[in-house]
Order: C-alpha cells, then structure tokens, then sequence
C-alpha cells in the first residue's frame, strides 16, 4: 500500500525493520509517543513514514539514555514549535543534563575498576604465596 506522502507499514514490518517488538511499538502508541494509520475497513494498524520518524527518535532517544517522557516532549516540541527553537533548546538542556550523569557513571566506574584491580592484585599474591608455601 503507498500513501501520498509516502510509505505505509504494518507493526511488524516495523518491528522488523527497527529491531524492536510488536509489542513494543504498541507500547510507545499507549502512552501516546506514535499514533497509527486508522481505517475502519482494516482491523490491522497502519503506520506512516512520520511514525516511522518517530519510532526511529524514539530508539535514539532510549539509546542515549534519556527517558520516555523526556523522548515525548522533544518529539511534541517539534510539531508545537515549526521554528524549532524551543525544541532545540529542550534537547541541548536534557543533552547537558545527560552528559553530567555520563561523567558521574565514568568516575564511579573507575573508582571501581580501581577497586578491583586492588583486590585482583592482592588475590594473585596470595594465591602466589600459598603455591610457594
């Protein structure tokens, strides 16, 4: 099927594609992050290429760690605002925001690894010292 501004999928072509489940998509249209194709003559959803769009910022979004409610105002802002300034300004403040808890997960993680490399070095003598002993 072709739509004049593009192309049409089914959930499962979609799932398909992006690597996600049916279940999952469905789950993203429940709280309102996409809105199929409805047509009363055909019980199957249907999604256009601007679901398509959104379920692709939706996985981007979720990759970089930001949250759905966060996915959805950046995603709404976009059709409130053409000028995209407000957008733009949302996504620089949240990316700011995700940077600063990157930089906090990176140290905890090195103070970790430091840790263990304390406790790996310590092991190997010891088990050292009871070969020897």
């Amino acid at each position: 099927m072709k739509e004049t501004s593009g192309s049409i999928f089914t959930i499962s072509e979609l799932a398909e594609e992006l690597g996600i489940t049916a279940r999952t998509i469905r789950y993203y249209e429940e709280v309102g992050l996409i809105d199929p194709i409805r047509h009363e003559d055909i019980a199957q959803r249907l999604y256009g290429a601007r679901e398509r769009v959104r379920l692709k910022l939706i996985l981007r979004g979720k990759r970089l760690g930001f949250s759905l409610i966060q996915i959805k105002e950046m995603i709404d802002l976009y059709d409130a605002d053409p000028t995209e300034r407000e957008q733009l300004q949302r996504v620089i403040a949240y990316g700011k925001q995700r940077l600063i808890e990157i930089d906090e997960l990176l140290q905890d993680m090195q103070v970790m690894r430091e840790e263990i490399m304390e406790y790996h070095i310590r092991f190997v003598e010891r088990l050292n010292q009871l070969k020897k002993g």
